[in-house]
């Protein structure tokens, strides 16, 4: 990538500048060219209105929801899947993990403009130069989602052909999640893109928030520190310790482990519960997760039948392996006390029943475990 484009305030503000990037640089440009005019302004209406429906018939490929993607990478209910004609990849259904051959050969046949790249729960790595080579076999715009995990390609983790850097034509992320800084996001991209991407306002954006431009500033340069590469070295091996702490618990996690900081685990099939139930019981014991979907998941979106953990926060704090043992402990030991309630005689896939014996063992462990590592140390509070 040759560029950086700062203004947006969220990944999905950073993704839809990219898209609208692609098909302005790739196609509105090109038509307005063919057409003899020099601006978008020139075009009469007719001619705009063709201009527009050739944008909206380019076709674009993303991992599905469920399989570990995003909203923003082709979900029905999302507006990247109303702009573009969306078609989604799947992982393989009885490893969780993403066959690079079936995907070569699903982009041969699809013949997608756009192939989208990243995810937002796949706890494996993803090969990047393999993910070029795909795009460019049917001439596709590589464009590579790294929300999740930039802090990982910053702290020098994912490197070689596990770093989309060298290999996309367009990457975009957000700023707060692994990269540790504030609420935000941001566009790269090669030469060809730049001028667009440049006018992502008014393209996409509206007015910039320079004081959250500079609190970026300030978190790129803390990237690129020997302190950050320790920490983003530790997110993972605190992610395989948790990882390790929850199978020997018998707990069915998601590609069997992890590569990255996040672990995905099946509820269902461990403690029989919902997603939703496990989260809300979770979140009673003092542990903070989300409810995720899991590959081909017959409970959905909402319900679903998976819990999604991340380990940046508590490396943050300055855990390490030992404290990832004792949490993977508490969760497997909260979840085991645990049971769908029933609702008008039926098993609720929303409400749970937690043994009190159970809950509050852990209330009390989580609550000793965080005393050792208080959010700011530096503060005496009484």
């Amino acid at each position: 990538c040759d560029h950086a484009y700062v203004q947006p305030h969220s990944g999905c503000d950073a993704n839809l500048v990219a898209i609208w990037a692609f098909l302005v640089a790739r196609f509105e440009n090109k038509e307005i060219q063919r057409l003899g005019k020099k601006s978008v302004e020139e075009l009469t209406a007719e001619e705009y209105e063709t201009v527009r429906k050739i944008l909206v018939s380019q076709k674009m490929m993303g991992m599905g929801l469920s399989s570990g993607g995003h909203l923003t990478h082709g979900f029905r209910r999302n507006i990247s899947s109303k702009i573009l004609q969306a078609v989604n990849y799947e992982v393989d259904p009885k490893t969780g993990l993403l066959d690079e051959k079936a995907l070569a050969e699903q982009v041969k046949r699809e013949r997608p403009a756009l192939l989208m790249v990243g995810y937002s729960a796949y706890p494996r790595l993803l090969n990047f130069a393999k993910m070029r080579e795909i795009a460019d076999s049917v001439g596709a715009v590589l464009m590579t989602d790294m929300a999740h995990f930039s802090g990982l390609v910053a702290g020098k983790v994912f490197q070689g052909d596990y770093d989309p850097i060298p290999f996309s034509h367009l990457v975009t992320s957000t700023t707060h999640k692994t990269l540790r800084g504030p609420r935000g996001g941001l566009v790269m991209c090669q030469e060809e893109f730049k001028d667009v991407v440049n006018r992502g306002c008014p393209l996409v954006l509206g007015g910039p928030l320079p004081h959250v431009m500079a609190a970026k500033a300030v978190a790129f340069k803390e990237a690129n520190t020997p302190e950050f590469q320790k920490y983003a070295h530790q997110i993972v091996a605190n992610a395989n310790a948790l990882a390790n702490a929850l199978i020997s618990q018998g707990v069915e996690l998601i590609t069997r482990g992890t590569d990255n900081h996040l672990i995905v685990f099946d509820v269902m099939k461990s403690f029989g519960l919902t997603g939703r139930q496990a989260e809300l019981a979770l979140c009673e014991g003092g542990l903070t997760v989300n409810r995720n979907s899991i590959p081909f998941d017959v409970n959905g979106a909402w319900y679903t039948s998976g819990i999604r953990i991340g380990t940046p926060a508590l490396t943050t704090l300055g855990m390490k392996e030992n404290e990832m043992q004792t949490v993977g402990m508490l969760i497997a030991d909260l979840l085991k006390g645990c049971k769908p309630a029933v609702v008008d005689g039926k098993k609720s896939r929303a409400k749970v029943d937690i043994d009190p014996e159970h809950l509050n063992r852990v209330k009390v462990q989580v609550k000793d475990l965080l005393g050792g590592f208080p959010l700011y140390p530096e503060l005496i509070v009484d």
